[in-house]
This record gives C-alpha cells, structure tokens and sequence, in this order.
C-alpha cells in the first residue's frame, strides 16, 4: 500500500468544501454535506467491500499526522462559519440553517471528535494540544482527561463512567456518563496538578469553553451563541454514541480479589465497514485501539475475535435511539461474546 492515508483524505476531507461554501450559499452544497455524512456513507458502508483487516502495518506514517493537522484546524475554521449560518447571520432560510445545523453537526460530530480523540493520543505536545481544543471548542475538553484517565484504565467496569452495561438506552447511559466524566475526571487531575505542583488542566478546558462563549457573544449575538451551544450538544451525543456503540454490554469479569479481568478484544465493539472507517479514521477498530493506544490509525487492525457490530457506526447510532430495537438487536449478541470469550489473562 504506497499510500494508506489517501483514503481516509478523500472520505474525511470531502465535507470540508461543502460545508464553507454551503454555510454561505446554502443549496445543493449543504444539503449535499449532510447527505454525504448520513445517507451517503451508508450506501457506501453496504456495497463497498471491508478495508484490510491487518491495517497498513506498523510504521511513522507523517502524513496521518499531517492529514489529523488538517481536519483539526478546518474543524477550528468551520465551527465560526457553522454559528454564523445556524445563527441567520449568513443569509440562509429558515430550512436551510436546519440543513446547517445537521450538516455542520454531523461532520463535527463523527469526523472532528475522531480526529480530536486521536491526536489526544499523540505524544507530540503540539499535535495533542490541537486535539485538546478542538474538544474545548465543542464545550467537551474534559474528555481530553476522562477519555485517557478514565476510560482506557477503567474500560468495561463501572469504574467508567462511560460504560454502558447490558440493558442501559443511550437516554439513561448520555447523562450519567457526561457528569461522571467531568467530575471523575477533575479529582484525578486535581490529584495529579497536586503531586506536580502544576495546575490543573480543567481550568483551560473551563476558561477555553467560557472563552468561546464570550467571542461567540460578542461576535454573533445571543443568537450565535444558542446556535453554539446546539452545534456542541449534538457533537457531544454523538461522541457519547460512540463510546455507548463501542462498548456496550461487554463487561469484564469480576476476579475473586474486587478486581477486573484484564481488557481484551472482546471489550469493544468493532466495524469493519470501509466508508465510515475512513471518515472517522479508523475509530471504528476499537477493540486494536485500547489494547494499542497510541497506534496511529492507518496501522489499527481488526483482530480475528472482535466482536462486531451488525452496521456501521453511524447505523448503529440510529438505531440506538430507539432502546426497544436496539435491545432486541444487541443483547442476544452481548450475551454470545461474553459466552464465547475466553477469559483474559496478564501478558
């Protein structure tokens, strides 16, 4: 494979014109950016053969950073556009700042919260400080520490408090795992800032959201900041229906000393669809990331005993939203891994 990361720069980036020209036309090229992130990647998700399940070996890959580089400060360049044309402030129709706030949101949701979460894996400062705002700016930067103290330590326990278990909806599961995440996350930091005498980074993800809010204010109105406030609420539900897809139900083993069987590839839930496997950059092998956490994405594999999602993500997401359905489709499914599994030991 001479060149692994063109895929995921033609699946991920493609929105990205839509989207600046739609926030100010409106048309065919914003409706086209929501077609593209819904519909469209179904379509391609059902007729497009899976990706190479060894991924594309091991290896520095510098254009995947470069291309998360670029995902990053278009998401930083469109949410300003985003407000302004939710808000009215560009021209659009009453339909077509609907059309706005689903296209701008679902791109924000699926494509920047995958790329943020995987540059908040990258030891480079930099690369993980452009990961670190770029949730800040959805009003999420928390997640920057609960994601890598919490849930990666914790996953598939109810010491995570983004661990959906068996028989959980989304609605029950979206709250508690929000409020669990900040305030779990803070009294780790908070201990952390104390031993290292440093301070504690929930401060910038505070300050970073207020500022936000004051420049939106200022610029945009009380008009621009309702608009914000909605575009960081469905990219947030959408983060959070990620982590419920991947890991719903898939809890580890209690051992007879309190602790927890260690985590193994049937913990997560995994989707080997090639369309929305690129757009999201490969968060949909979950399973290969948390065994491997700073694996970059084009290197993530499909191990042979994932467990796997009867649809793609996105799919998945809408039927989540339905509990009774997505009950009935999952927990037979649950209950067969755990069955099947065998149990995890220490390397």
């Amino acid at each position: 494979m001479r060149l692994p990361v063109l895929p995921f720069a033609l699946a991920s980036v493609a929105p990205v014109p839509l989207l600046a020209y739609g926030g100010f036309a409106g048309g065919a090229a914003l409706w086209g950016a929501v077609i593209y992130t819904s519909f469209f990647a179904f379509v391609m998700d059902e007729i497009l053969p899976g990706p190479d399940p060894d991924g594309a070996g091991s290896g520095e890959f510098p254009a995947a950073n470069a291309l998360s580089v670029v995902l990053a400060l278009s998401h930083l360049a469109l949410m300003p556009l985003a407000v302004m044309a939710v808000a009215g402030l560009t021209g659009l129709g009453g339909g077509e700042r609907v059309g706005a706030f689903f296209g701008f949101g679902l791109y924000f949701g699926q494509v920047s919260n995958s790329n943020a979460h995987e540059l908040i894996h990258r030891g480079n400062r930099a690369l993980f400080s452009l990961g670190k705002w770029v949730y800040i700016s959805m009003l999420y930067g928390h997640h920057t520490t609960a994601h890598r103290l919490l849930h990666h330590v914790h996953v598939s326990t109810p010491l995570d408090p983004n661990f959906p278990p068996k028989g959980r909806s989304f609605y029950r599961y979206f709250l508690r795992g929000w409020v669990g995440s900040f305030t779990r996350g803070y009294r780790v930091e908070q201990q952390r800032a104390a031993r290292a005498g440093r301070m504690n980074p929930y401060v910038e993800y505070v300050g970073g959201g207020l500022a936000f809010l004051a420049v939106f204010g200022l610029a945009f109105g009380w008009g621009g900041v309702l608009a914000w406030l909605g575009l960081c609420f469905y990219a947030q539900s959408q983060l959070a229906m990620v982590d419920y897809l991947q890991h719903y139900g898939l809890a580890r083993r209690r051992l007879p000393d309190g602790s927890y069987e260690p985590q193994a590839s049937h913990h997560s839930w995994n989707s080997p669809h090639w369309f929305s496997s690129h757009m999201m950059v490969n968060a949909s092998r979950h399973s290969d990331h948390h065994a491997n956490p700073s694996r970059i994405y084009p290197a993530l594999r499909l191990p042979e005993d994932h467990p796997v999602l009867p649809y793609s993500l996105p799919a998945m997401g809408i039927v989540a939203l339905v509990p009774a359905l997505w009950f009935k489709l999952m927990d037979k499914r649950v209950d067969r891994v755990l069955a099947n599994a065998q149990p995890a030991t220490e390397a």
